[in-house]
């Protein structure tokens, strides 16, 4: 019937045309016949004219029947279950956790050790220690081991050897080293052993092991009875080539147990001990370590095979006694964007929703509860052919069975709008939900294109807020697109942010020949590739898909479908599903960590940039921050910066005064937008050099880490006063500010209070003592920014000589234009330091007096930062830079003492 209906409203437009041509034609004979001058040329002429003018419409019109037909071709059949050992099916030894009830004596780290930096090998392992969140540090192979300790617990978790061989040859102190640590410790062993051309066989030395290498296989079953698993569903059989060359292991001791089996291609399994050609190889083993007590795993190949990767994550778990585990519970979320938006030809008809309806009733069967979320933009509800409205129709009758969320009236891109614009689309698309009785319950909303949501557009957030009372959204821009598995969350405003993936679907993927790589790579996506990984490392997986993924051959339903059944072939995961509100509150849960959004400069990505307010520039950044730390003078030296013509500062707060103090309180949850309004636009300035001065960044653990991700080419400033001044310079800072504890309390009693004290007795200690920690605190500023990035400012000089300071300034800035010092400062007798002339006369400046410390207040703060001290002077001659003038006195006194001993 709706074949039959097609085909006459096909026929109609073809006669509508036909008729159309031949009226035109019939006009153009009539007029060229009624002409004096008419000859059979310009006949010619005419009927050409009209031939490519119907062959044009001609070709138009087969192309949209073809694409017609083409979509209604039979969708794709899911992929068949999995392949398993109906033996194995049930596994009476199957064990989920790995936690133990001994006391763990090491931290939550692995140390990987590559031979190269930027391997290709180890850049894949690192990759997947990101991706489930389980932190690492990095060592190259060629270099002394890191400090494996802290007081008396150990750093690593577990050890990964890239190449095993490099643990294999390792010098003797450093193999001592670390044996002797991972016995101490209980801590284990992973090695890759890659294939290599250079022999065939090798025995291990120290080992009753023999490695096979340059080996081709094929099929892949594992050992149901391993503790190992947890993740990985033993039962099932893997069968095909795997790829690349391998290296298998042989040996007859008991303390080596194969983790898998495989076979050279062209053999058969065989358990049979006398066929030896049909004996199946182990491609990953484990040592339980009756040797000597240390336990390992070896991996055959690198993680080119998707098994592996399973594998790894057990393996990490099983050696760290569980406190490396990853969950096992997965929650899918699946979003339909643009459910009304497509072009005729490429939306869903009705077969295509009910056939969404009953694979959402298969998927309740897999995720307990699941519902696919349907976003919607109203203004293009029945914009389709009349099949294809019917099909919009037929959702509206099923509202019920789905969840619902909106987008914008138009599908706009919310930078390019204020918030009252904003507002009016939402409202629209608000009233269509309400007069079609679509059931918008969720909190939650994505904006079209990702555009808004980070970088942030302040106005979609409100707008958003005051008309859907939104609590969720999810992007998949942040912190940026690529690679997806660093994808994180954030909360701003109120409004929690998701990290959304893609599964390889996009609105232009109508068949299965438009995937790359056609039904092979969408199938390769599905059983262990890019699809598969998404779920694996994501405890929280929100998909993007669209309209047309529903529609033409339904890729979305075939494309979940098999993943679904690919993960609960191949892995124990708890799939799960919850709505979106309390989806986001159990990602938080999970990951506190992320609460915290991390601003990054949308001039520096091309993707952020596009999604980014026309009238805001990044020019407006600072290049250069002084940093402090407090009380080192950091007031004058803005001073002097500020006399510069050529130099720009922040605008003054009215809280702070002369300091934004952005990076280290809660104006960083104010936003990027909050932050450029402290900076003049270029355009009315004389200089592009800005810079911004906030002497709390200094010694603030979070700073560094935020500065560098909005001004990673920033230059930093820092002024380093001898720690026992600053630090009595603040108490007496507190006390001219009528802090209560500093009136109540001596200089000697602040510094010299127990951990037991009061508070707030505690917290002014703390003000005084912690920032004058100089070194570490210069370690962490260092973990982001070069040391040609860094300035050190002597704070006794900048006092003494300000002229040859700022002459130095100037030229760690490169500033173009050279402004002479010696000319606009003068030393005050009467002040005791240097001030800013005008016509003149001094420029006032507030001069503090206060008595001297105590000699038991010196002695005090002389031993408490000695050991600080030693590490600050070590750095700077790391760093080959000029130790300040009081470190060489306090050094030089401590070896003049040393002498007179």
């Amino acid at each position: 019937m709706e074949l039959k209906l097609g085909l006459n409203v096909e026929l109609g437009f073809l006669g509508m045309y036909c008729r159309s041509s031949l009226i035109v034609l019939s006009n153009i004979c009539a007029r060229c016949f009624c002409r004096k001058r008419f000859t059979l040329t310009r006949l010619l002429v005419i009927l050409l004219i009209i031939s490519v003018i119907t062959t044009i419409f001609s070709i138009s019109y087969l192309n949209v029947h073809l694409r017609s037909t083409k979509r209604r071709k039979i969708p794709p059949l899911p992929l068949s279950p999995c392949r398993a050992n109906i033996t194995d099916m049930k596994n009476p030894f199957k064990k989920i956790s790995h936690h133990t009830k001994d006391v763990l004596r090491f931290g939550e780290k692995v140390l990987v050790l590559v031979d190269l930096q930027f391997s290709k090998a180890g850049t894949k392992i690192i990759r997947l220690l990101e991706a489930v969140r389980i932190e690492y540090k990095v060592v190259s192979t060629g270099r002394n081991l890191p400090t494996l300790t802290h007081l008396d617990e150990g750093k690593f978790a577990v050890i990964i050897f890239e190449n095993f061989n490099a643990y294999i040859n390792m010098d003797n102190w450093n193999r001592q080293l670390l044996d002797k640590y991972c016995l101490e410790y209980n801590v284990g062993i992973i090695g890759f052993v890659p294939s290599t051309t250079d022999m065939i066989t090798e025995i291990v030395p120290g080992f009753p092991l023999t490695m096979e290498y340059n080996q081709k296989l094929q099929d892949y079953k594992l050992n149901r009875f391993s503790d190992v698993w947890r993740v990985t569903k033993a039962s099932q059989f893997y069968e095909g080539r795997l790829p690349g060359d391998w290296t298998v292991f042989r040996t007859n001791h008991s303390t080596y147990e194969p983790l898998s089996y495989s076979k050279k291609q062209s053999q058969k399994f065989s358990v049979s001990i006398e066929d030896d050609d049909n004996k199946p190889v182990s491609p990953v083993i484990y040592d339980s370590g009756k040797i000597d007590n240390i336990k390992r795993i070896l991996f055959g190949s690198t993680l080119r095979f998707w098994l592996h990767r399973l594998l790894l994550l057990d393996s990490i778990s099983y050696l760290s006694h569980g406190k490396l585990s990853v969950s096992l519970d997965r929650y899918i979320q699946i979003d339909i964007d643009d459910i009304f938006v497509g072009k005729e030809g490429i939306r869903m008809l009705v077969e295509d929703v009910e056939a969404l309806a009953q694979k959402q009733e298969l998927f309740q069967q897999i995720i307990p509860g699941f519902h696919f979320n349907l976003g919607f933009s109203g203004r293009y509800y029945l914009h389709g052919s009349y099949d294809e409205d019917a099909g919009d129709k037929k959702l509206l009758e099923y509202r019920d069975k789905f969840w619902w969320f909106g987008h914008m009236w138009r599908h706009e891109q919310a930078h390019k709008f204020n918030e009252e614009a904003l507002t009016l689309a939402m409202q629209q698309n608000k009233k269509f939900a309400q007069e079609n009785f679509i059931p918008v319950k969720q909190n939650y909303a994505v904006a079209p294109h990702h555009s808004g949501v980070y970088p942030v557009h302040e106005e979609l957030y409100k707008a958003w807020r005051n008309v859907w009372d939104v609590k969720v959204t999810s992007t998949e821009e942040y912190p940026k697109l690529n690679p997806s598995l660093r994808r994180r969350g954030f909360i701003y405003k109120g409004i929690m942010v998701l990290p959304r993936q893609t599964c390889g679907l996009y609105t232009h993927t109508l068949v299965l020949d438009d995937y790359p790589g056609g039904k092979k790579g969408l199938d390769d996506s599905i059983k262990g590739g890019e699809l598969f990984q998404s779920i694996l490392y994501n405890p929280i997986t929100i998909f993007m898909t669209h309209l047309s993924n529903y529609g033409n051959d339904r890729l979305a339903l075939y494309t979940f479908e098999g993943a679904l059944k690919f993960l609960k072939c191949w892995t124990n995961f708890n799939l799960k599903s919850l709505p979106p509100l309390q989806l986001a509150l159990k990602y938080f849960e999970m990951f506190p960590e992320e609460r915290d959004p991390i601003w990054q400069n949308p001039c520096n990505y091309k993707r952020h940039l596009v999604i980014w307010s026309a009238n805001k520039t990044c020019e407006k950044l600072p290049s250069f921050m002084v940093v402090g730390p407090q009380k080192t003078g950091t007031t004058a030296l803005y001073t002097f910066l500020a006399m510069h013509p050529g130099i720009v500062s922040n605008y003054n707060s009215p809280d702070t005064f002369e300091e934004v103090q952005f990076f280290n309180g809660n104006n960083y949850y104010k936003g990027l937008d909050w932050y450029l309004e402290f900076f003049p636009d270029p355009s009315n300035s004389t200089s592009p050099i800005i810079f911004e001065k906030s002497a709390t960044y200094f010694d603030n653990e979070v700073v560094p880490q935020r500065a560098f991700s909005l001004l990673p080419k920033a230059r930093i400033i820092c002024i380093l006063l001898n720690p026992a001044k600053r630090a009595y310079s603040w108490y007496q800072h507190m006390r001219s500010h009528d802090d209560p504890t500093a009136l109540s309390y001596s200089f000697y009693d602040v510094i010299s209070a127990s951990d037991i004290a009061p508070r707030k007795l505690r917290d002014l200690r703390n003000r005084c003592l912690n920032p004058g920690m100089y070194a570490q605190h210069l370690v962490r500023w260092l973990d982001y920014y070069q040391p040609s990035q860094i300035f050190i400012i002597d704070g006794e000089q900048l006092k003494n000589d300000p002229i040859n300071v700022m002459h130095r300034v100037q030229r760690f800035l490169q500033v173009e234009k050279y402004y002479d010092y010696s000319q606009h400062l003068r030393y005050d007798p009467k002040k005791g330091f240097f001030c800013e002339v005008l016509s003149n006369n001094f420029r006032k400046r507030k001069r503090k007096s206060y008595p001297p410390m105590t000699d038991e207040e010196t002695l005090f703060l002389k031993q408490y930062y000695h050991k600080y001290n030693v590490a600050l002077s070590k750095l700077f001659e790391r760093l080959h830079i000029t130790a300040p003038s009081w470190l060489e006195e306090i050094y030089e006194m401590k070896r003049n003492e040393l002498t007179t001993v």
